[in-house]
């Protein structure tokens, strides 16, 4: 099928570029000798977590939440980490299943989770691997760093059925601030407070195996530093608007716009056009989307079916395809049931978005 047999709007993956992603990724993490561990809540598909595996060079992905990560193990993804908190009892009894059929990893902030999750992994007869997730910065979950950290990982240490593996440390809201000094000082102290909690665990005796955090906008400090040696990076593979506008063209080794939504003009008129793609064909909470490959044309605002564009010279036309970079593309991905793989201007493949609606 050629791009303008499809029916829009559509969610659209540039191959080649996004290849080059997946390269470029690799060769940054490989030199500086840390492991690669994907976000796969990006984009939700076991297909992309594979090639990111046997491209990318990740030694295995990340989830969010327990049915994410079923349904990527389903799909034969066999080394995940959900890289979160899981406290409810049905949903602790579903993961230590899980670990019979994969390599399991999860994180805790709280003392009193450990003996919820020991005895689901007894119950099931499996072992759950553990992380200590610290916050380092973030404001979200997390213990604090230092002794409390380090009590909580002997706790998980001395429970059955539990593994510890190691530190979670991952600095979410310093991803996206707007300069490099800001990103770079937000990692200087949330590599302080990391390094401090791995020098004490180490005294008490345990191994840190797995010191794990960074994103897109941060993992050129996080490999840096000799503290982390697991990169969790996720949109790198796509590459939204926010993060160009945040990081630029060329920043964090210059990842290229590999996710598109395509949209069709459906109405014009003077200075303006509307397309087929709104609020229910994309998230708009990072921001509105930018349109690619088209000088003198923006998008103005979105409404649930509707996407409009300033076209002060007239450029669109009724049916002319438009292609859209999401302001965030971890939740328009979740939109979607399917992914279009284009090379050049064919489609080369479909990809189902595996854990779409997977949000427990």
């Amino acid at each position: 099928m050629a791009l303008h047999e499809i029916q829009t709007p559509a969610l659209i993956i540039d191959l080649d570029a996004m290849e080059r992603n997946l390269d470029r990724m690799r060769q940054a993490a490989e030199p500086k000798g840390v492991r690669l561990r994907a976000h796969a809540k990006t984009h939700k598909s076991a297909d992309i977590a594979r090639l990111q595996m046997e491209r990318g060079g990740a030694c295995g992905i990340c989830c969010q939440k327990v049915s994410e990560a079923e349904a990527m193990v389903r799909a034969g993804i066999t080394d995940i980490l959900v890289a979160n908190e899981v406290r409810q009892p049905a949903k602790l009894a579903r993961l230590a299943k899980l670990a019979e059929r994969a390599r399991i990893l999860v994180c805790v902030d709280d003392p009193a989770a450990v003996g919820d999750l020991s005895a689901a992994a007894v119950a099931a007869g499996t072992t759950l691997e553990v992380l200590v997730e610290i916050d380092c910065g973030a404001g979200r979950c997390g213990i604090a760093p230092g002794e409390a950290a380090r009590d909580l990982a002997l706790a998980i240490d001395a429970a059955a059925g539990l593994r510890f593996s190691g530190i979670q440390a991952y600095h979410g809201r310093a991803q996206h601030l707007a300069t490099e000094s800001e990103r770079r000082n937000a990692i200087a102290h949330a590599e302080a407070l990391t390094k401090e909690t791995v020098t004490l665990i180490a005294a008490s005796g345990l191994e840190c195996d797995i010191v794990g955090g960074a994103g897109t906008g941060t993992y050129p400090f996080e490999a840096a530093s000799g503290v982390w040696n697991e990169l969790q990076c996720g949109s790198y593979v796509f590459m939204d608007a926010d993060y160009r506008r945040a990081l630029g063209e060329t920043a964090n080794d210059g990842f290229e716009h590999a996710l598109f939504v395509l949209t069709s003009v459906m109405s014009v008129s003077s200075g303006r056009a509307v397309a087929d793609a709104g609020l229910k064909a994309l998230a708009v909470d990072s921001g509105l989307p930018t349109v690619h490959g088209i000088d003198g044309v923006t998008c103005t605002g979105l409404s649930d079916e509707h996407v409009q564009f300033a076209d002060p010279a007239g450029r669109l036309r009724i049916n002319e395809q438009v292609r859209l970079v999401p302001g965030h593309c971890d939740p328009t991905c979740n939109l979607y049931d399917w992914y279009v793989g284009m090379r050049g201007d064919r489609v080369e493949t479909l990809w189902p978005v595996t854990a779409r609606g997977k949000l427990y």
